[in-house]
């Protein structure tokens, strides 16, 4: 007979998710703030600087979309440690040929770093599968908390090694940190693998009960959603949602622009306005710090006043910001756009993932996957485009490369006006 009782509590495994995410971002964050010394010692363009700050982003938005799916059979622990190793594999070969070879054995190693990025940014491909681990914790309720927190306090990490890193820089040194930085690494997945908890579902399938006794078991345990399928299963119910695709948008500009930012941010400041790297650093800490903790609030927000609605406002609030941030040379000015797209992105972001449950709660793991890293793409995508724009320009060209942002956040309200649309037609009919 068995017996298993499953551990845990929501909170706990909110804890665990959290904590998991947040400790991916270190590889990432180490790009932008050091970009230039990658660009001193092997002579790069704009544009090469651009897909280098960006290339994480790549494998934290691609490797999203099977590992996010591969919740629904799994719980999400699995997927989520095998992206953590992936990312300290990256980053520890990154150190390690720094040590070897800068700065003056660089060149012509373009490619490889480009690779080893690659590996390290599966770090933050960690996102979709904690979304939908934490989802499977928590009522439909308090979704907007649960994922506004998780994401939210998750998301303070590039704002805050921001913040770090330029004094780290200064104190102890470009390679230091990328060894310091692997090694909190390599703390932060021993956690994950202490703390981290799947849902009762999920735990008392492991221990060998039925599908029908484990369901019935969760349910007495409080938990109210369960995976409908496999991960193939998971990715085709959530793709034929055709809703699905418009949260994709919505968030590949908001995430996928923080994600490309931040990034980006440090050549921002210290090419246009010619801020020191501290400087730079400090004013990127500030946007990325901004837009992750006004998600938490967002979540609630979205609870309360519908994700919809909520999304709207903040777009507009990113379209503005994008105008101004095109054609201002004015710190001060620049400084407070720079800030209002902070809490746009931020807001939209936590709206958006309010609306998955609602719109695809069936097989939350494979629209969490679609989403986030079809989303998070947008990372890999802008940098490199800001970059081209830079360098077609001249200096204004990185005040220009904001055009991006405009013509994404037009895109992205139409959108929304087709959402509330279909919300009304859904209300009259029911």
């Amino acid at each position: 007979m068995n017996n298993f009782k499953p551990k845990g509590t929501p909170n706990l495994g909110l804890l665990g998710t959290t904590l998991g995410f947040f400790f991916g971002f270190a590889a990432v964050s180490l790009y932008g703030p050091t970009a230039i010394k990658f660009k001193e010692a092997m002579n790069l363009t704009p544009a090469m600087m651009g897909l280098l700050v960006a290339i994480p982003a790549l494998s934290g938005s691609l490797l999203r979309i099977p590992f996010g799916a591969w919740v629904d059979t799994t719980g999400g622990k699995k997927p989520f440690l095998i992206l953590m190793i992936l990312s300290v594999i990256g980053l520890g070969g990154i150190t390690t040929l720094l040590y070897a070879t800068y700065p003056d054995r660089m060149q012509g190693l373009y490619g490889l770093i480009l690779f080893l990025g690659f590996l390290s940014g599966a770090g933050i491909a960690t996102f979709s599968v904690g979304i939908a681990q934490t989802s499977y914790w928590f009522p439909k309720h308090k979704q907007g908390f649960a994922l506004g927190a998780y994401a939210g306090f998750g998301n303070l990490a590039p704002g805050l090694f921001s913040l770090i890193l330029p004094f780290y820089l200064q104190s102890f040194g470009f390679i230091s940190a990328y060894l310091a930085w692997f090694l909190f690494l390599v703390l932060g997945t021993i956690m994950y693998a202490f703390i981290g908890q799947n849902a009762f579902y999920f735990q008392l399938r492991k221990s060998g009960k039925s599908d029908a006794e484990s369901r019935t078991q969760a349910l007495n345990l409080g938990q109210e959603m369960f995976p409908a399928g496999n991960v193939k299963d998971s990715l085709i119910n959530s793709a034929k949602v055709k809703n699905t695709w418009a949260l994709v948008a919505l968030y590949f500009t908001t995430f996928g622009g923080f994600i490309g930012l931040t990034a980006w941010f440090p050549i921002y400041w210290s090419q246009f306005h010619e801020f020191s790297l501290t400087k730079a650093g400090l004013f990127t800490a500030l946007f990325s710090l901004t837009a992750s903790g006004i998600r938490v609030y967002g979540g609630t927000l979205a609870d309360k006043a519908g994700g919809e609605k909520v999304s709207l406002i903040a777009l507009l609030a990113v379209l503005l910001a994008s105008i101004v941030l095109s054609f201002s040379q004015s710190v001060l000015i620049g400084f407070i756009a720079v800030m209002l797209m902070a809490i746009g992105m931020g807001i939209n972001n936590a709206a958006v993932f309010k609306l998955v449950p609602d719109y695809i709660p069936k097989a939350i793991g494979g629209a969490a996957g679609w989403i986030g890293g079809l989303g998070a793409f947008g990372g890999f995508v802008i940098p490199p485009i800001m970059g081209a724009i830079a360098g077609a320009y001249g200096n204004i060209g990185y005040a220009h490369g904001f055009f991006v942002f405009i013509v994404l956040a037009i895109l992205n309200l139409a959108i929304i006006y087709y959402l509330i649309k279909q919300h009304r037609k859904s209300i009259e009919i029911n």
